[in-house]
């Protein structure tokens, strides 16, 4: 049986991130079973300063601080429930203490098994603004779009000022559904979540488009196999054949200054 190690900078994409797993780990092993799972959180509050200023290097210093705890606490690989967290863990530096997986990976694998061509991005500024959607769903010939400017801001202020803690409200989620239609405007045939906390304002049901749960995937993969990253590079802390463990079948990338060189 795999360790988890969650490595989370807000609580409450992290708990949903938890309990997805935990509820999948149920209902493939049965009798209140369940993978072992470590989570360690340091505060966003310690990393926004260095966001704010575009220093991903000191937000990937600080990310790696969780990594070596989870690799002391035993765990074989990390999930990081935190979407921007993947802009800092794509930057080049030593290999983390974990291989980890790649939120955005999992999300357009699921985009692309959907049959979507274009899919709208709602996530933080620097998620939004950033390359790691664009990158992972161009690889799959599948466009991505982003909303207005103003709209962004809205989208961010609502993150940072209530999702993150926990509050939920109906302003908010009408004024999600409203950006997302304009989306689907502009021809969307999907709109990815992918900020971890919207999954818990937006339900499908909510939603002018068919969603993209960032959380959830990254917690709770389909079961058909997923093109899969074999044993870790030399030098990486560990050996990530996640293949052989459902439900985690799918991409694993070791951190790295070999970006390109996933393996």
């Amino acid at each position: 049986m795999r360790h988890l190690g969650i490595l989370a900078t807000t609580p409450e994409g992290a708990a949903l991130c938890f309990r997805v797993f935990c509820q999948q780990g149920l209902d493939e092993r049965g009798q209140r079973d369940r993978p072992a799972v470590t989570l360690d959180c340091i505060a966003l509050a310690r990393s926004l300063p260095a966001w704010e200023r575009a220093d991903h290097q000191s937000v990937r210093a600080t990310l790696s601080v969780s990594a070596q705890g989870l690799a002391r606490a035993g765990a074989d690989f990390f999930a990081c429930p935190d979407n921007t967290a993947h802009v800092a863990l794509e930057q080049p530096g030593p290999d983390l203490a974990l291989p980890g997986l790649h939120i955005a990976e999992v999300v357009a694998d699921q985009a692309a098994r959907n049959g979507h061509t274009r899919v709208g991005l709602l996530g933080t500024k620097y998620t939004m603004d950033g390359p790691v959607y664009p990158r992972a769903l161009a690889a799959r010939g599948i466009a991505a779009e982003v909303p207005v400017a103003r709209d962004r801001v809205i989208l961010y202020e609502i993150i940072l000022a209530e999702l993150v803690h926990g509050l939920f409200t109906e302003r908010a989620r009408q004024e999600y559904a409203r950006i997302i239609g304009r989306l689907a405007a502009r021809g969307c045939d999907a709109v990815g979540l992918v900020c971890t906390e919207i999954p818990l304002l937006v339900p499908p049901e909510a939603s002018p488009l068919p969603v993209l749960d960032s959380t959830r995937l990254l917690a709770a993969p389909p079961s058909p196999p997923l093109p899969a990253i074999g044993p870790c590079r030399p030098g990486a802390a560990a050996r990530c054949d996640l293949t052989r463990w459902p439900p985690l079948r799918r991409v694993c990338r070791i951190w790295s200054s070999n970006l390109l060189d996933a393996g």
